[in-house]
């Protein structure tokens, strides 16, 4: 398969592209940044979240790939704190979304939409079956503009039969998500400072989550991704997790054990904007794809800290 992502330099597009090239498919990488990690992935440094009008050969007057058979848009501002801080950065992730769509409409390509756990809310806090979402209880810019992206996909399968997959992420972690000056993630900014015996606050102490590592993420996505092109089946929203929920506190006690440091932990109220309590139904992930995650959050973190250490090993730090 000949498969275009965008936001291929982020840590889940940099696993899902080497694990496709290791498939034996082609890649090729969209995104406005340079890849930190690999030089494996044939990358455009393009920016989608401009307003572009012209998207027969690609978006704007960039040539893309020919012969593509499926677009997997990754690309979007994605920390929820900092778009309630700056919320024109939700616009412009319904903008990259609207622009991968037109691409897409203009060269008959079906897509998958990375969207998010956020768009549940608190509101239906144990309810996560996929049809279940209630969009009048927004959090977030970042939900709505997850929420309106949602919206694009559906109306361009009604007006336009484009076929798609959307599937909504949750806490996704591993290898490849360390750039924390980049974007603040909270595993890998608590295993640096753990490591370094410098204090962590936890933003809600009875926050539960549920934690995906990025492998079974990203098996997911392929999993989505040859059903899709295989023309078996498409149009479905399908929760994309672990299945099972983990305290923040928790999370932060088993970087501690990995790195064998007790954390230095202070907490503090949930910040505006936050979903507080996520479990996911992946029932519908396991009947449409086989889906199997196999890392429970110990394991994954223990693998998150192996990881980073053989990655600052290599880099002489």
């Amino acid at each position: 398969m000949r498969i275009l992502i965008t936001g291929s330099s982020g840590q889940i597009g940099t696993n899902l592209a080497l694990l496709l090239e290791k498939q034996g498919h082609y890649v090729f990488g969209v995104d406005k940044r340079p890849n930190t990690w690999t030089n494996e992935i044939e990358t455009l440094l393009q920016d989608l979240s401009t307003p572009y009008r012209n998207f027969k050969g690609g978006i704007g007057h960039v040539e893309y790939p020919k012969n593509l058979d499926i677009v997997v848009h990754l690309a979007a501002h994605a920390k929820v704190h900092e778009l309630v801080e700056q919320p024109d950065r939700a616009l412009e992730n319904i903008t990259m979304t609207y622009n991968v769509l037109e691409f897409c409409r203009q060269n008959n390509l079906p897509i998958i939409f990375s969207s998010s756990r956020e768009v549940y809310g608190d509101i239906h806090r144990y309810i996560t079956e996929e049809s279940h979402a209630d969009f009048a209880f927004t959090e977030s810019p970042y939900s709505a503009s997850k929420i309106s992206g949602e919206a694009l996909i559906y109306s361009y399968a009604q007006c336009y039969n484009m076929k798609y997959l959307v599937f909504r992420f949750s806490n996704v972690y591993g290898r490849y998500d360390n750039d924390i000056e980049r974007m603040e993630r909270v595993i890998p900014l608590f295993i640096r400072k753990i490591k370094n015996h410098e204090p962590i606050t936890v933003y809600g102490e009875s926050k539960v989550l549920d934690f995906t590592y990025v492998d079974d993420c990203v098996d997911g996505i392929a999993k989505g991704v040859e059903l899709l092109v295989s023309g078996r089946d498409a149009n479905h929203t399908i929760n994309l997790a672990f299945g099972q929920g983990n305290s923040l506190v928790t999370m932060a006690e088993f970087i501690g054990e990995a790195l064998g440091i007790k954390p230095n932990m202070t907490v503090e109220p949930a910040r505006v904007g936050e979903v507080t309590h996520y479990v996911a139904n992946i029932g519908k992930a396991r009947a449409l794809l086989n889906y199997d995650p196999k890392t429970p959050l110990k394991e994954g973190i223990e693998k998150s800290v192996e990881w980073s250490r053989e990655w600052e090993k290599s880099k002489g730090k």
